[in-house]
């Protein structure tokens, strides 16, 4: 069923207003989480001269967005909750823009990497070909995306009062190929554990030069 701009309304303030109402224990939640493999499998496909210029995509209270300005990059944030923006700007010392994944505003070939850790999910599948075409275009040519998103037999609804789409790997890869992104790895996390027990795919993209 076709979603009405109603629905996309309806879904992103939903959405948005949980993450609003429960910021601070998100930040004491995941403020820990050890997601140095994601970084580093973003930061290690970057083929231009570092620093780097890199939009943290979803950066939530600022934890990653900290992690790229003090390994010398220069990191800008995007997060469509204001209490993230407003935390991670403070965290991270860096620029941090508020927008809304389904109304952004981003410059063309500007960026050598995105690091979309946990939030290219919240995107419904009708709006994610745009949306994956704008992370395209603000990637410099050969320029690199990093995701990381919850998996699933590509069911799409609400989990409480949070919107999300659980991609499997096919589909995931016929959305990036559809957008013009050409893979160049995957993997599967938390790294260690049982296959069964790794819930996370984690993809690497690249914009062809």
């Amino acid at each position: 069923m076709k979603l009405t701009p109603q629905d996309l309304t309806q879904i992103t303030e939903r959405t948005l207003d949980q993450y609003q109402h429960s910021a601070q224990d998100f930040w004491e939640g995941t403020r820990h989480h050890d997601v140095a493999q994601n970084i580093q499998a973003l930061l290690q496909a970057i083929q231009a001269e570092p620093p780097f210029t890199i939009l943290d995509f979803g950066c939530g209270p600022g934890r990653d967005l900290r992690t790229f300005a003090k390994a010398g990059h220069t990191a800008i944030g995007l997060d469509g909750t204001a209490s993230f923006a407003t935390m991670a700007s403070e965290h991270s010392g860096c620029t941090v823009w508020h927008q809304n994944f389904l109304k952004l505003a981003l410059p063309a070939q500007y960026f050598d990497g995105v690091f979309a850790n946990a939030s290219l999910f919240h995107v419904p599948s009708q709006e994610l070909p745009r949306v994956l075409g704008q992370l395209h275009d603000t990637l410099k040519p050969g320029g690199v995306l990093f995701s990381s998103n919850p998996m699933g037999k590509n069911q799409e609804g609400w989990s409480g009062q949070r919107y999300g789409v659980y991609h499997d790997l096919p589909a995931w890869r016929e959305f990036m190929a559809g957008a013009g992104f050409v893979e160049v790895t995957h993997y599967y996390r938390p790294a260690g554990l049982p296959r069964d027990q790794q819930h996370w795919l984690a993809t690497v993209w690249r914009r062809p030069e």
